[in-house]
């Protein structure tokens, strides 16, 4: 995730992109740049590192018009050469990039024996190229023109030398106009523009903009202009941040789907192709992390023997290297947000001196297990900033069913036929999501179930055993309650003493899960200790909703797929109970994001 910021009018427009990039940076800081046209001619400053890195070395430029572009590298490690903007061979033009191109590998090769000269590892330096070949004296044709050729998703922003114009195009990435008097803005966020502006135009999928200093024209994809009527935005700068949600949390939860979305987009490929996991032949995998990954890696362990058939077994990062190791050299995948985690760099290094083939989950590029471990394969969720873990777990998930489907074909275990429709379940899971995000009205309702409790009990079986621990950990991470999670076969060896009726328990059942009426019969066991019972299961499941005082329904899903909807679910329950409760949520007390120290 990249942040996008464009100016035209009187400003300096050096000072505007920078202050607009400086609201936007959370989307982005391994790389910062602008282009600004000065003189008629441009002028391009980037640098690798946070924007302050950038705003030291900026001269004094007095140019009107330009671009500019905080990077969250997905396609290229950080670095000068890798930052944006990117200039054509004649210097003519510029461009910057959010997104993903998918065909960006043939189209280089394509454009290399035409003569284009590259001078970066990444995927958006094809855009420049692909629009300097069509411009024919119309900056936005040669732009309808070029998407014409791109796979992917993308907001692009371009200029060209001696102009006034930024030409601007979206798909699946957000793009928004900001309105003023002799001046118009473009930026990947309204944050960026509230300083200036608050009219604005949101600009919608395939639609392409012309943007100058008197005024803003939007076209749809067959080049028709569209009529749209600015709205005004009312939030703070602080609010508008958080894209106009209460928490930074909130606002991540609900960026879970287009999260999904942009995983799959950056590795199914890779997936399919074997580029990542080119060699299948393990005899057995070792999972190893630390807490909200250590949950996914315990969902991975289910889905890895589902579809591959491979013995596979778990490690706490901070007690793997401390284990004495068998003579077996397992496939050893290290998960870790942050890519910074001690505990599981120390693990890393212990694998690879074991002689293990590692593999790393990571969310950022260019972090420390990058350089610790054989492959790589990246989550792709884009800057989180609240504490508790949401759409980074989420693609934690997606990750582990990648990896455990790649295997599992690799091996001959599943065939092409149930490959293919494996990952085309894991592709729909961004709209399971979303249904569970458009009826969040009734997670908030139900939540109310634990505004008086002191300890909650989760419960689960099978691959939403897992699930449930991390529903549980949410909860007691933002609101404070003392939550535990249990295989619900377990309650009867012990917590069962503790069910009363001020205990509230919160239980998934998934019709169509071989372990669904052993669950069923679980929570008669609660429900008869006098516990309410909070239930998560398949709407229309009458027989769950008879055990359950409260019932949270979720579409019906593949049961293997389905802790995707239902860890969206524990989520927004944990909010919405800390929320009433005045809980710091988006910073949790004693807590931290990325922790590098054992």
């Amino acid at each position: 995730m990249c942040g996008i910021m464009g100016y035209s009018g009187h400003r300096r427009a050096s000072e505007v992109l920078v202050e607009g990039l400086k609201r936007l940076e959370y989307r982005g800081y391994d790389s910062a740049g602008v282009a600004m046209v000065e003189n008629g001619r441009l002028a391009m400053v980037k640098r690798q590192g946070e924007l302050d890195v950038l705003q030291g070395a900026l001269p004094r430029l007095e140019g009107r018009t330009g671009i500019g572009h905080t990077r969250w590298a997905t396609c290229g490690r950080p670095s000068d050469r890798n930052a944006h903007p990117f200039l054509s061979c004649d210097g003519k033009l510029a461009i910057v990039h959010n997104g993903i191109i998918e065909n960006h590998s043939t189209l280089r090769k394509r454009l290399e024996a035409e003569g284009h000269h590259f001078t970066s590892e990444t995927d958006t330096e094809v855009v420049v190229h692909l629009l300097e070949g069509h411009f024919r004296g119309d900056l936005r044709q040669a732009m309808a023109d070029t998407l014409k050729e791109i796979k992917g998703t993308y907001a692009i922003a371009a200029v060209l030398e001696g102009s006034e114009e930024i030409v601007a195009a979206r798909k699946e990435n957000p793009l928004v106009i900001g309105l003023g008097v002799q001046e118009n803005f473009l930026a990947s966020d309204v944050t960026a523009l509230l300083s200036y502006t608050n009219k604005v135009l949101y600009v919608m999928d395939g639609e392409t903009v012309s943007l100058t200093p008197n005024g803003v024209a939007i076209f749809d994809s067959e080049g028709a202009q569209v009529k749209r009527e600015p709205s005004l935005v009312s939030w703070s700068a602080e609010d508008a941040q958080k894209g106009g949600f209460e928490h930074f949390m909130l606002k991540e939860i609900f960026e879970g789907p287009n999260a999904i979305h942009n995983t799959l987009l950056g590795a199914l490929d890779l997936i399919e192709n074997g580029e990542v996991l080119p060699r299948t032949d393990f005899q057995s995998v070792k999972l190893v992390a630390c807490g909200s990954s250590y949950h996914a890696a315990m969902v991975g362990k289910y889905a890895m023997e589902e579809f591959a058939g491979v013995p596979t077994t778990l490690e706490l990062a901070s007690e793997y290297r401390y284990s004495p190791g068998a003579r077996e050299t397992p496939l050893v995948i290290l998960i870790t947000q942050s890519g910074e985690t001690a505990d599981t760099l120390a693990a890393a290094r212990e694998a690879r001196r074991r002689g293990c083939h590692t593999l790393a989950v990571t969310n950022v590029v260019g972090s420390t297990i990058t350089r610790e471990v054989d492959e790589v394969l990246y989550t792709r969720a884009g800057p989180e900033i609240g504490v508790a873990a949401t759409k980074t777990f989420l693609t934690q998930l997606v990750a582990m069913y990648l990896v455990a489907i790649r295997i599992g074909y690799g091996n001959g275990t599943l065939s092409h036929a149930s490959m293919r429709s494996a990952l085309s379940s894991l592709r729909q899971s961004s709209n399971m999501v979303q249904s569970v995000l458009n009826r969040t009205h009734s997670i908030e309702e139900a939540s109310r179930m634990l505004d008086r409790a002191g300890h909650c009990f989760f419960i689960g079986r099978n691959i939403n055993y897992p699930t449930m621990l991390e529903g549980a950990l949410k909860l007691k991470e933002i609101s404070y309650i003392h939550a535990e999670g249990f295989a619900a076969g377990e309650l009867k060896h012990g917590p069962l003493a503790l069910l009363d009726a001020t205990t509230p328990v919160i239980a998934v059942a998934i019709k169509g899960d071989h372990t669904y009426e052993k669950m069923l019969a679980n929570i008669s066991e609660v429900a008869a200790r006098d516990s309410p019972v909070l239930g998560i299961g398949v709407e229309g499941d009458t027989d769950l909703g008879r055990l359950c005082e409260r019932m949270i329904a979720i579409q019906p899903v593949e049961p293997v797929f389905s802790p995707l909807p239902v860890t969206v679910a524990l989520q927004a329950l944990a909010y919405y109970v800390a929320r009433r409760r005045g809980c710091s949520i988006d910073k949790p007390k004693n807590l931290a994001k990325s922790v590098t120290v054992e």
